[in-house]
């Protein structure tokens, strides 16, 4: 029996939506502040999967410029119907107060590779809305409803289920809204979707917030506007009473039903630095068997933990070559694991055709820009791995700088990067930013002068919470620059307006001169460990 070993989405991969189309099963899952939007990995046995597109790769789908951290794309929903691909999205425009500016929006394609259609702006109520196609060709969306007010004390007013149907011809909701669920005493209700079978409605939620306390809880009902019925056993699926299970945070799910007859459930979990219980790889997706019992879903285990190691379906395992590790920028285009923050970049900006084989970045705004910032970065997706780089840039004052970073958010990075002192000098330093509050050098360790120097490479090595730069001038000899770094401030746990994402490594260009100077990138190398 072929064994699933989980997370199956690792790194940043968090609110997955499962589809199968035929022999064909997708994820969405949800990418916040970076561009494009959303991300759609592909699986032919549910265990293998392969990143095959994001969708939202226009700012005409998705413009995120000035928006705070941890906002963008929450949660899309991703199904089918009669040869049309449906995706609903959120873009959130603010979240760190209590008001929650939550744009939703539906986009189609015929094809999962797109092109996607421009969006239809569905409403604002709340996040995390889904889309229920329903047996007599009805569509509906469901969502949670925010609400802003509070209660004596300072608490937040409790969440609420609604669903409203949708019009395919009008293109837009029709009819009222219907406040179906107030989920259970776990609170903080959200990421619902519904499901039909043997004539009940089945809400599947996520409740107790996106950390510990996480879990997964059903309703049902033989009406799709209620009242729903909570499921007695509660929570079907939580690690909240399991801190030494390595699969932490479960919660936020969607079903899919196989070809043969089997049910799956994909959720979002965490897994924490063994001895440290911070999370750098943000929150992923991992995979559960499920059976039906009384009419209820259950875990098909018996209980309501995750479990690390499940059996997969009856399907013949479908592997994926394997990708290089390296990426000589010979193509015209990025390669899709490579990620932009809030906006696409121009060629004006960054380009792999003025200098065929090379990455070019002309210098933007600062790393804490919301807006416009010359930089590419990829996941972080083991707790063990070298990211190495080469570069040739000549800075002629301190406010040029281009190089290699690690980052969670433009509030929390370790800058691996090549600048100028005062006296004219090519130096090489690190800076460090940990819930925006700056250091350059770090540590007091002094800048490397590299003057004289055309190409240098760039490393950095990752091992779990601890962190090494170093570099070198022929990518062969090594030297260390600064001392070991604490790895794990990158992480879920540590940063204070982020919260949702995951550690990036990448490639940026700064100028604050306003003068563009432009650094080239001869290869980025990514090795897991």
């Amino acid at each position: 029996m072929m064994q699933i070993v989980n997370p199956i989405l690792k790194g940043f991969n968090p609110d997955p939506s499962i589809l199968r189309v035929g022999d064909d099963y997708y994820i969405a899952t949800s990418t916040f502040e970076w561009f494009p939007g959303v991300q759609i990995h592909h699986s032919r046995d549910l265990k293998n999967w392969r990143l095959i597109g994001r969708p939202l790769n226009r700012t005409s789908q998705l413009n995120m410029i000035g928006n705070p951290i941890s906002c963008g794309v929450w949660a899309p929903c991703l199904t089918y119907d009669k040869g049309t691909y449906y995706l609903v999205y959120t873009d959130v425009k603010s979240f760190a107060s209590n008001y929650k500016d939550t744009h939703n929006y539906l986009v189609t394609s015929k094809y999962i590779l797109g092109d996607w259609s421009e969006p239809v702006y569905l409403n604002s109520s709340g996040f995390d809305p889904s889309m229920f196609h329903d047996d007599d060709g009805r569509k509906w969306i469901i969502q949670m409803q925010w609400d802003h007010r509070v209660m004596p004390g300072g608490k937040s007013r409790h969440k609420c289920l609604i669903v409203q149907e949708y019009s395919e011809k009008e293109k837009k909701l029709i009819g009222g809204v219907t406040r179906i669920y107030d989920g259970t005493s776990l609170a903080t209700i959200e990421a619902p979707h519904i499901y039909k079978k043997d004539g009940w409605y089945y809400v599947i939620c996520a409740e107790g917030g996106t950390w510990h306390d996480h879990a997964v809880t059903v309703a049902r009902s033989r009406n799709i506007l209620g009242p729903f019925d909570t499921d007695p056993k509660n929570p079907m699926l939580t690690s909240a009473n399991d801190p030494l299970n390595p699969i932490q945070k479960a919660g936020h799910a969607s079903t899919v039903k196989t070809q043969n007859g089997e049910w799956y459930m994909v959720h979002l979990c965490g897994r924490p630095i063994p001895n440290k219980g911070r999370c750098t790889l943000g929150r992923e997706t991992s995979i559960q068997k499920l059976k039906w019992e009384d009419g209820w879903i259950r875990l098909a285990h018996g209980g309501n933990n995750p479990e690390l190691v499940v059996n997969g379906p009856e399907l013949e395992e479908h592997p994926w070559e394997e990708q290089p590790v390296r990426d000589d920028f010979n193509d015209e285009k990025l390669n899709i694991n490579w990620q932009t923050l809030r906006i696409p970049l121009g060629e004006d900006i960054l380009t792999l055709k003025e200098r065929p084989g090379f990455l070019r970045l002309y210098g933007h705004e600062s790393l804490r820009s919301h807006h416009t910032q010359a930089l590419i970065a990829r996941r972080w997706q083991s707790f063990k791995f070298t990211a190495q780089t080469s570069i040739e840039f000549e800075p002629d004052t301190y406010q040029q700088m281009a190089g290699l970073v690690c980052m969670y958010d433009t509030e929390n990075y370790y800058y691996l990067r090549v600048s100028c002192n005062d006296i004219g000098e090519k130096v090489l330093g690190i800076m460090k930013a940990e819930n925006n509050a700056y250091s350059e050098p770090v540590g007091g360790i002094s800048e490397t002068n590299i003057t004289g120097w055309g190409a240098i490479h760039l490393r950095v090595d990752v091992e779990y919470d601890r962190m090494q730069f170093s570099y070198s001038k022929d990518g062969v000899n090594w030297d260390n620059i600064g001392r070991v770094l604490d790895a794990s401030i990158l992480s879920d746990e540590t940063c204070r307006n982020g919260l949702f994402t995951g550690a990036f490594v990448g490639l940026c260009c700064q100028d604050f001169s306003g003068r563009g100077q432009r650094a080239d990138f001869d290869y980025f190398d990514y090795i897991e460990h």
